[in-house]
């Protein structure tokens, strides 16, 4: 029998109506005959009381005196609310369930509190429980270390939670259910053109999460394209066909338009850029800022000096490594880096043309670039983004 993963959200369990319609859901695809694992985030968002970031209000956030370990256990128990809460609801709809937390679901971590790694997945009990025609609630974002302390994964986390189980249960899919419908090419906040993708590649939607976009935490991506299991991001409030995330077809090989090679666009703000003066050893210097953990973005480096991007709250790390270094540097604020996505980009000639004129047209300055085989990255200034998310949409005819 066909096994299907279904994670919902903090919108999807937040109240009784909406836990109501997550039974819906879960009974339909029951009576296909198939076979359900439900995963959950903790219930809402902020503000409201079982929500992260609600549950990190009351420690304070950055001013918690609390180990990284005891955070665990805090923000933890947001999801094990979820699951208890669901399986309630599920069970008044006839559907025998179980509440479990990620630990008793066999996900097993490193000792990273707060930010811990899967290193493996015992799923025994689960099989036991399908086994029994019980469907389990599992609680996302979790797990356990081997001495059984709890641990989170990260924000996003419980999509990962969703993907390592589809993995280990051989799943024919997981349903990634949220209160949107699938992967839009843009952000509709900044894009009122914006649309949702039919089909999308595991490698464009790593590079729309790696590139800002809030569609789906990429570990789960990664898992899911690893095992070959087909990731469906789903709206729970209707019945829209969302976006499938699988591989390609790489048969079709003809000549592509160059108008049709870009599928989405991914937008990161409080981008800070850095212009190094002079001649010096790159290697120990972008070694430095690797070691104070400040992550780069884009960097271009030239005999006579060097650009980088990184996140504007790496500011004074950054000014802490090239003062160390007795370099001199100017910097730019308010930045934003905008990119364009598309796996058929690869050998298309034009693309980087298209995009240059399309901001031009709308006279938007670009401070730098930085292109891969299915990335273009541009940065501009943060009060042209959304004129160039818009101006690229319409060029690429997204």
């Amino acid at each position: 029998m066909e096994i299907i993963i279904q994670k919902f959200g903090g919108t999807s369990v937040a109240t009784k109506e909406n836990r109501q319609r997550v039974a819906s859901i879960v009974k339909n695809t029951i009576n296909q005959g198939k076979q359900v694992v439900v995963v959950v985030s903790a219930m809402g968002r902020i503000g409201e009381p079982y929500s992260t970031d609600t549950l990190m209000s009351l420690i304070g956030h950055q001013q918690a005196m609390v180990s990284p370990k005891e955070k665990d256990l805090l923000i933890s128990t947001g999801e094990i609310i979820s699951t208890v809460v669901m399986s309630n609801t599920l069970k008044q709809e006839g559907i025998e369930s179980l509440a479990v937390t990620g630990g008793e679901a066999g996900i097993i971590t490193t000792d990273q509190y707060n930010n811990a790694e899967i290193i493996g997945i015992d799923p025994e009990y689960l099989k036991a429980l399908l086994e029994k025609k019980i469907v389990p609630v599992i609680a996302g974002f979790q797990g356990r270390t081997p001495q059984y302390n709890v641990t989170t994964i990260g924000r996003g986390g419980s999509d990962t939670t969703a993907s390592v189980i589809g993995e280990a249960l051989n799943a024919k899919c997981v349903e990634i259910y949220t209160d949107v419908n699938g992967i839009m090419t843009a952000d509709p906040k900044y894009c009122n053109q914006a649309k949702s993708i039919q089909m999308i590649s595991y490698d464009e939607v790593f590079q729309m999460a790696d590139s800002g976009a809030k569609v789906i935490h990429k570990g789960a991506v990664e898992i899911a394209k690893r095992s070959g299991i087909p990731l469906v991001i789903k709206n729970t409030f209707s019945n829209h066909n969302g976006t499938q995330i699988t591989h390609y077809d790489t048969q079709n090989t003809g000549e592509i338009d160059a108008n049709k090679v870009i599928t989405g666009i991914a937008h990161r703000v409080e981008r800070i850029q850095f212009t190094i003066n002079g001649s010096f050893d790159t290697d120990i210097f972008y070694n430095a800022l690797a070691q104070k953990k400040i992550s780069i973005d884009i960097i271009n480096i030239f005999p006579d000096h060097s650009v980088f991007t990184t996140e504007l709250s790496s500011e004074a790390a950054a000014i802490e490594v090239i003062t160390s270094f007795d370099l001199s540097y100017s910097l730019i604020r308010d930045c934003a880096k905008v990119t364009v996505i598309g796996e058929r980009m690869t050998g298309v000639p034009g693309v980087m043309a298209q995009i240059i004129h399309a901001l031009k047209q709308e006279q938007i300055e670009i401070l730098q670039t930085a292109d891969s085989l299915s990335t273009i990255a541009c940065l501009v200034y943060e009060k042209d983004m959304e004129k160039a998310i818009m101006a690229l949409h319409q060029a690429f005819n997204l």
